[in-house]
C-alpha cells in the first residue's frame, strides 16, 4: 500500500485480530477503502498468503493501481458478487478462504469529497452513487420517485419519522424545478423538520435513506453473508463492521441464526442427535470503538463489531 489517505481506519487492530491470519492464507477484504484492513492484513500475511480486496467505488480502486504487492489483488467489484469475484479472479472458491473481512458503509473520503454528493455540507451534484460508472444518482430517482415511494425509503432506511413530510416537500418542489444538489436537498429538508438530536443535521436520516437505496447497501449485505459462509473453510473466520442499527440488525439476525441449530417444531420426533450442527459459532462479543478511538476519529462512535467462526461439518 503506497498511497497514504486521510481516511481513518476504523476498528483496525480489533479486526486483524479477530481474522485470526495465518501466514499463507488466502482473505478478503470486501471493501478495501484506501486499505487501511488491507494494509494490516499484508503485514501479517507471509509470502504464501494472498488477499483479494474488492470494492465498488473506481477512486478506491484507482488508488490502489500503483500497488506491486504480488500478494494484493484489488477488484472493482461489489461484495454482494463475492463468490462471482472470487472465481473471475481465478480463486479456487470450492478450497476455501481463510477470512472474510466487510467494513460496511460509506467511507470518510466519499464523504468529505462534496462532489460525490454524499454530504449535506457544501452545494455539489445530488449523486450518493457509491460506483460512479453505472446506476441511478439520487436527483434522477427523486425526479422520477413517487411520493409514497421517497416515503417509505425515507421512513425505512433513514428512520425519519417526518419521512412523509419530507417526501411531499420534494415531490412539490418538483412542480418548479427539480431537486439536483445535495445543498437543495438539505435545505428543503431542514424547512420541513427540526432535528431531535442535539448536534445532528436535519438532513442526516434523509441523507443516510437515500444513499443506503441508491446503493442498495442492505441488499448487498444480505447477499453477501450467505455467500461468506459458503466460500470460507472450517475455521475460517467471518468479521463484519457496520455503522447503524439497519445494517448491525441484518448481520446479528444472520449470525444467530446460523450459530443455532435449526428450529423445528417442538412435537416431532426427532433427537437433538439429529438436527443439523449450527454452521458456526460467534467469536466473543460484539466490539465497540474504544473511547480514545472516539476521541481521534468521531465516525467510530456508531461502529460495532461481529465475528464468527465457520464450524466443519460433522462426518455422518
Amino acid at each position: 500500500m503506497s498511497q497514504e489517505s486521510p481516511h481513518q481506519t476504523v476498528l483496525l487492530q480489533e479486526a486483524v485480530e479477530a481474522l485470526a491470519i495465518k501466514p499463507a492464507g488466502t482473505y478478503v477484504d470486501g471493501t478495501f477503502g484506501r486499505g487501511g484492513h488491507s494494509r494490516a492484513i499484508l503485514q501479517r500475511l507471509g509470502t504464501g498468503g494472498r488477499l483479494l480486496a474488492f470494492d465498488r467505488d473506481p477512486q478506491a480502486v484507482a488508488m490502489a493501481s500503483g500497488e506491486t504487492d504480488a500478494r494484493l489483488l484489488v477488484m472493482h467489484e461489489r461484495f454482494g458478487d463475492l463468490a462471482d469475484a472470487l472465481r473471475r479472479a481465478g480463486c479456487a472458491v470450492e478450497q476455501g478462504i481463510d477470512g472474510v473481512l466487510l467494513d460496511i458503509g460509506v467511507s470518510s473520503p466519499q464523504l468529505d469529497e462534496h462532489a460525490r454528493g454524499f454530504s449535506f455540507r457544501g452545494d455539489a451534484p445530488l449523486d450518493m452513487r457509491m460506483d460512479t460508472t453505472q446506476g441511478e444518482t439520487a436527483a434522477q430517482w427523486l425526479g422520477r420517485a413517487s411520493e409514497q415511494e421517497i416515503t417509505e425509503v425515507i421512513r425505512n432506511y433513514g428512520e425519519e419519522r417526518f419521512a412523509f413530510q419530507i417526501a411531499k416537500k420534494i415531490v412539490a418542489a418538483r412542480g418548479e424545478r427539480s431537486v439536483a444538489t445535495t445543498g437543495e436537498l438539505a435545505a428543503l429538508v431542514r424547512q420541513t423538520v427540526r432535528t431531535r438530536e442535539p448536534g445532528q443535521d436535519a438532513a442526516t436520516r434523509t441523507f443516510q435513506a437515500l444513499r443506503i437505496h441508491i446503493n442498495q447497501e442492505l441488499e448487498q449485505l444480505a447477499l453477501v453473508l450467505p455467500q461468506a459462509m459458503t466460500v470460507l473453510k472450517a475455521g475460517g473466520r467471518l468479521v463484519v463492521i457496520s455503522f447503524h442499527s439497519l445494517e448491525d440488525r441484518i448481520v446479528k439476525r444472520f449470525l444467530r441464526d446460523e450459530a443455532a441449530p435449526d428450529r423445528l417444531p417442538r412435537k416431532l420426533p426427532l433427537r437433538a442427535a439429529d438436527l443439523p450442527p449450527p454452521r458456526l459459532r460467534l467469536i466473543g462479543k460484539p466490539v465497540r470503538a474504544s473511547a480514545a478511538e472516539i476521541a481521534a476519529n468521531p465516525r467510530a462512535r456508531s461502529a460495532i463489531m461481529r465475528v464468527a467462526e465457520k464450524l466443519a461439518r460433522k462426518a455422518a
